[in-house]
């Protein structure tokens, strides 16, 4: 019992760790916490004694049954209508001070994440394992049954995908200035001043849900995008409040206790890039629970 003990501690102490890599693969919160679940059914079926390193095992892990999850719901979201977005991490923006920044530091954002999505799972695993964890390569090889040396070029071509992506600016309060001007445009109707914020390249993706019939492909350019937010944005701006989402300054539309949608941005050289809106339920569910 002692021994049990002193596992389930050492297993709660990785939680937080384990949690973020399960996150950083699958994009959502409930399937992450199944995969850190199953890690614990896993090792409690083991011989701890025949680990060296727990954490390492542990991240390895939760690296297998992620791959494992992701490779089904690839088939099964064949037909998904309209944009499939990960489940939002997001976090009280009271102000924007230093800890705020170190949050964004450790946070991996919308934008990457959404990145992420394009890549063949293997890919995924490998730059999440190593670039993002610092998993060495001949770990990750054994989860995929491949030699090191393919591991380290699944992982070299998720990266360039990564790297050709708009990187977003860093300054939480510039983006939280350019946040709060589309706020102001949206609500007040002004279509040239939501060109001004709008990187003329932009691109907006909507997650309404598996079944929406009002879900379509992701727009593109900022004229088209200024008219679909114009379209609905003035009944629903006002409800809007400052927050971090996944590290970055978006807006939850609604209340934690009763969230309508979630908005993430990506902010490059002042201008809005990309706009992510999340207002699938099940995937806001878990915003109800405090952090």
């Amino acid at each position: 019992m002692a021994e049990q003990d002193w596992l389930a501690g050492q297993f709660e102490q990785s939680r937080p760790h384990l949690q973020a890599v399960a996150y950083s693969m699958l994009g959502t919160v409930s399937e992450a916490q199944d995969a850190v679940q199953e890690a614990w059914l896993r090792l409690d079926r083991s011989d701890p004694g025949g680990i060296g390193d727990l954490r390492g095992w542990l991240t390895t892990v939760v690296g297998r049954i992620s791959l494992d999850m992701l490779r089904a719901r690839k088939a099964r979201r064949e037909n998904y209508p309209g944009s499939w977005l990960p489940e939002p991490l997001v976090k009280d923006s009271a102000d924007d001070g230093p800890e705020h920044q170190a949050v964004l530091a450790d946070s991996i954002g919308l934008a990457l994440l959404v990145v992420l999505d394009t890549l063949s799972p293997a890919e995924r695993l490998s730059f999440v394992l190593h670039d993002v964890f610092a998993v060495p390569f001949d770990d990750i090889a054994q989860i995929m049954d491949r030699t090191p040396e393919s591991a380290r070029q699944l992982a070299s071509r998720a990266r360039r995908r990564v790297q050709a992506a708009p990187q977003p600016d860093r300054d939480i309060t510039r983006q939280r200035r350019v946040v709060d001007a589309f706020l102001a445009a949206a609500q007040g109707g002004d279509f040239e001043a939501l060109l001004q914020v709008l990187d003329p390249d932009v691109v907006f993706r909507m997650d309404l849900g598996p079944v929406s019939p009002l879900a379509h492909p992701p727009l593109a350019g900022a004229g088209p995008v200024a008219r679909q937010i114009l379209a609905t944005a003035p009944r629903f701006a006002h409800l809007a409040q400052p927050v971090l989402v996944n590290g970055q300054a978006g807006a939850l539309f609604g209340t934690r206790d009763e969230p309508i949608a979630v908005i993430g941005f990506t902010i490059v050289g002042g201008r809005i890039a990309a706009l992510n809106l999340i207002a699938d339920q099940d995937k806001l569910r878990h915003l109800t629970i405090q952090p």
